[in-house]
């Protein structure tokens, strides 16, 4: 038995007997301004990632100071996690929707502002509110998108949607590539230049970081418009969240070791993801004497990796149990990981890369494993896989440090222990032995 959530049906809905509809007839406008959203905060991250190696430049900092940016978006993450759910259950999804997307815009039009300020704590404020407001947009937008049909087809119309966030990815590198990083990677020689003339070439690279995000939030605000104006259907919960056999959720979680390690994993799982596509660009100047425009393109060039292997993964698991699946990825991705390491050059580029087709399956994979039988308590643990997407602001601060001491080769060690964490949680799911809901596993 699990927490589900789903739309009362419609009167216009098909007779019994007749195929589930993916989305209720009058639901497809809202459904497609959802998709939307799951675009959004994919553009909002993968806009962020460039961004260490662009404010380094322009401040004149270190990887680690530069790596705050990180901390910023995903540090928002974690303190966002319970207050989105707190919104949820108070005033309803449509409200954390409209909540979330709101203060990303904020957030996203709070650039403009900041480069006008010109210091490197102006745009970290911007960019935490855009990463508050993505916490509780992602928090309110699964469900909601699962309330938009039967029930039937939850999972399948929850899994179409989701494919549209690394899609939103790509937008968000290809605008980093050719928008930003170009501009970023003008040749000059601040030494030689007079206070003023030195302001002046600032002032323009914050402009052009500047101008993708301002877009993005005029469109989250066009987005927040038509999710207002449309009718909310009406939510109904199947199972009532509460205790379970005399045991609050708190306690099933907290004697569930499966649902425990997976919030590990997950917690590095994230944080390897994020510490490949932050280093890349580095790595490749490093190993290719290469530019950040081509960085820029080389994550891109990850990214497509990683949306290709998505949906093929998606299909691999439909013949092959997802655990063993994960715990090949989880090897591989250790072992490109030193081999990068020890050859940079384009080889470990190439290995780089290839990271991202492993990475793929890593995330819904730990996600749907660690909630596996925990019922009434699933809403309590997803907030804690949620909170765990903090290990992309811890883990690159450490690479950065570990980066600005040695290499940016040698600092991927750093997700080469973090995929070894999630290959340990895939062999221990694979050992451990089903359990019914609300058992210890």
């Amino acid at each position: 038995m699990t927490t589900t959530e789903h739309a009362e049906q419609p009167s216009d809905a098909p007779p019994t007997g007749e195929k589930a509809p993916l989305v209720y007839p009058k639901m497809w406008v809202l459904f497609a301004v959802l998709i939307c959203c799951f675009t959004a905060w994919g553009v909002a991250a993968d806009l962020t990632t460039p961004m260490v190696a662009g404010f380094k430049r322009i401040f004149e900092m270190n990887t680690f100071q530069a790596s705050l940016v990180q901390l910023a978006y995903f540090g928002a993450y974690f303190l966002l996690a319970i207050p989105a759910a707190l919104i949820n259950q108070k005033f309803g999804y449509k409200a954390g929707l409209l909540s979330g997307v709101l203060l990303a815009a904020a957030g996203a039009i709070a650039f403009y502002p900041a480069s006008k300020i010109m210091t490197y704590e102006a745009f970290l404020v911007a960019l935490f509110a855009i990463a508050a407001g993505c916490s509780i947009l992602e928090t309110s937008a699964n469900p909601y998108v699962m309330s938009l049909g039967p029930e039937s087809t939850a999972t399948r119309r929850l899994n179409f949607a989701q494919a549209f966030n690394p899609v939103g990815t790509n937008i968000g590198v290809f605008l980093a590539a050719t928008l930003i990083l170009p501009k970023l990677d003008e040749p000059m020689n601040m030494a030689n230049l007079s206070p003023g003339q030195a302001q002046s070439i600032r002032a323009g690279q914050l402009g052009a970081v500047m101008g993708p995000y301002l877009g993005l939030g005029f469109v989250l605000i066009a987005i927040g418009l038509v999710i207002a104006i449309k009718k909310s259907p009406p939510i109904v919960e199947e199972f009532e969240s509460g205790d379970l056999d005399g045991r609050s959720p708190l306690k099933i979680l907290l004697s569930n070791r499966r649902y425990k390690f997976g919030v590990v994993a997950q917690f590095f799982n994230v944080a390897a993801q994020v510490c490949t596509w932050t280093y890349l660009i580095q790595y490749s100047q490093q190993a290719l004497n290469g530019s950040l425009q081509l960085g820029g393109y080389l994550l891109q060039v990850s990214l497509i990796v990683f949306l290709i292997s998505r949906f093929v993964m998606t299909w691999v698991i439909g013949k092959v149990r997802a655990t063993k699946v994960l715990a090949v990825l989880g090897s591989l991705a250790v072992l490109l990981c030193i081999f990068a390491m020890f050859s940079p050059n384009v080889a470990g580029v190439t290995a780089v890369v290839a990271v991202s087709f492993c990475l793929s399956l890593m995330f819904p994979t730990i996600y749907g494993v660690a909630l596996e039988g925990l019922g009434p308590a699933t809403k309590f643990g997803a907030a804690g896989l949620v909170m765990a997407i903090v290990g992309g602001a811890i883990m690159p601060l450490i690479q950065g440090a570990i980066l600005d001491a040695t290499s940016p080769a040698i600092s991927f060690i750093v997700p080469a222990l973090c995929f070894a964490v999630v290959t340990s949680f895939a062999l221990f799911d694979l050992k451990a032995a089903p359990h019914k809901v609300g058992e210890p596993a």
